[in-house]
Parts: structure tokens; C-alpha cells; sequence
């Protein structure tokens, strides 16, 4: 399972409604992977939605220690695989995080993604939160 901005923001705050469901999802899954862009992101909207920041620093630490989750840090390669998908597909509004979690998901067979974006149903994938 790709772990997504959106799905660790519910993973996170037990205010969002899909809170529940991604935390039951979040340790029901034996193999998670996310990346390092996602891992941007999550910071920036996690602040935006006035998160205290140590508990998202300290949260991002942990995921990124676990040894459950693998973080792939996305280097020059993948960055422009990325930014070729997003040339290729100028009908989406796919953001560059977006199409990095998309070209990781097709490199390792991975169909699920804990999200809330619907951008992954429109890319082939499955997207586990619905709000």
C-alpha cells in the first residue's frame, strides 16, 4: 500500500472523518511505501491544517525509521520519470508528488493507495478513502 499525504493526514488527526479507516488500514497492511516527496507534502498540509508541528516532524521520524514502511527518496531518475508522465497526461491536474507515488506504484505492482486524492482512481489505482 502507498501511503499518501492525504492518507496520513486521516492517519494522524483523529479529527478527520476518514480517521478510523485509515488508522485500521494503516496496520492492516503489511507492506507500506511511500517517498519522500509525499513526505513533503504531508509536512506542508499538516501545517497548513494547523497540526502542531513537533507532532508532525516527530510522526515523519518515525514513519521514516519504521521498519513497516519504506521510504523511497526520489532521485534524478525518478524525478524526470515523473515529469515525463505529467507531459504525457496534460488533461490531469496531477501534481509532481502525485505522478512520483504513481510511476513507484507501477515500478513495484502496487494497486492500493491510502488516500483520499482521486487522482489514483484516475491513474488505475485504488484509492482506500473516500470522503
Amino acid at each position: 500500500m502507498l501511503l499518501d499525504s492525504s492518507g496520513l493526514l486521516c492517519y494522524l488527526d483523529a479529527n478527520e472523518p476518514e480517521h478510523d479507516d485509515a488508522v485500521t488500514l494503516f496496520n492492516a497492511s503489511a507492506g507500506k511505501v511511500t517517498t519522500s516527496y509525499v513526505l513533503a507534502e504531508f509536512v506542508a498540509l499538516a501545517t497548513a491544517r494547523r497540526l502542531p508541528r513537533k507532532i508532525v516532524l516527530d510522526f515523519v521520524v518515525v514513519l521514516s525509521e519504521s521498519p513497516e514502511v519504506t521510504v523511497i527518496y526520489v532521485n534524478e531518475t525518478l524525478h524526470r520519470s515523473a515529469m515525463t508522465l505529467l507531459q504525457k497526461r496534460p488533461d490531469k491536474n496531477w501534481s509532481l508528488c502525485d505522478a512520483v507515488s504513481f510511476e513507484v506504484m507501477r515500478e513495484r505492482k502496487v494497486i492500493d493507495a491510502l488516500t483520499t486524492d482521486h487522482h489514483f482512481e484516475q491513474a488505475g489505482f485504488r484509492r482506500l478513502l473516500v470522503h
